[in-house]
């Protein structure tokens, strides 16, 4: 099982300290937040993805992908009722594409829940078609980029526009695209599903590309309540051959520790499977 982090919870440290601290905790994969390059991430050029490639990769580190694709943005939006600003959404999450693909990353997760919130006078109908035409706008670059979206439900605190898994198939399977896929979060799916997550795991396996791990106190693994056992056991009998990736929001006890303690739990987690 492959671990990764969050980059953002360091978003105050040099990035090649941030690349030195998360390889000495042990991941051998990280995940940008796009706003970590610079106020404007679609202008950051080529020279500067190569310098931020090459230092990850200097401490043994893979940029497996991106997320917060629409996290301090203004006039993008998911579902807008506006052609132009969807065709704008649209290009943008194409350009992020572009700097996933660049920095050797594959996977784009989208969450984003104040980029996607149903607008007044917005149906749900009317949402989903309007995410649709963003993505169907997005997906060819996607593709030319070898990189996979990921859509990532969310729970009703964040979000009103798709809470649960298969609300968020409904979208994928409309679209039928390759480079379209699931996102699964932990924290997420305690708070919005009925169903377990060892019975979400089993039931999307098919179609879900990437897992953050978490819990609902906005920490990591072994950091609250969530027993962390079943969920792992049900990643490797589905054979998740993805990325686990840390995604914390709570940077209280420091950023190290929390590193720290969520790769050593998920390790110990594993070591008891595995002799079981």
């Amino acid at each position: 099982m492959r671990f990764a982090i969050c980059q953002e919870l360091y978003e105050d440290t040099e990035w090649s300290e941030q690349c030195r601290l998360i390889a000495e905790a042990g991941y051998t994969g990280i995940e940008l937040a796009p706003f970590s390059l610079g106020d404007n991430p679609a202008a950051v050029s080529d020279e500067q993805l190569d310098t931020v490639r090459t230092v990850a990769e200097s401490h043994g580190l893979q940029i497996i992908g991106l997320h917060w694709l629409l996290a301090r943005t203004e006039g993008l939006y998911l579902t807008s009722p506006d052609a132009l600003v969807r065709s704008r959404t649209a290009e943008y999450l194409g350009r992020l594409s572009e700097i996933c693909s660049h920095l050797g990353g594959t996977v784009m997760v989208h969450g984003s829940p104040f980029q996607r919130s149903l607008l007044p006078g917005v149906t749900m109908e009317q949402a989903l078609e309007y995410a649709a035409d963003v993505f169907q706008q997005a997906l060819p670059a996607f593709e030319r980029n070898s990189t996979v979206l990921c859509l990532e439900p969310l729970t009703s605190k964040e979000t009103d526009f798709i809470n649960t898994c298969e609300e968020a198939m409904g979208l994928i399977d409309r679209l039928d695209h390759p480079c379209l896929q699931l996102h699964q979060d932990v924290k997420a799916m305690l708070g919005a599903e009925q169903d377990s997550i060892p019975d979400l795991i089993h039931r999307f396996h098919h179609a879900c590309r990437h897992f953050h791990v978490n819990d609902t106190n906005l920490l990591g693994p072994g950091m609250g309540e969530t027993d962390y056992e079943p969920i792992l056991r049900a990643l490797v009998e589905s054979e998740y051959d993805g990325w686990v990736s840390v995604e914390v929001f709570d940077y209280s006890p420091g950023a190290q520790h929390i590193a720290v303690a969520s790769l050593r739990h998920m390790q110990d987690v594993l070591a008891r499977l595995s002799s079981t």
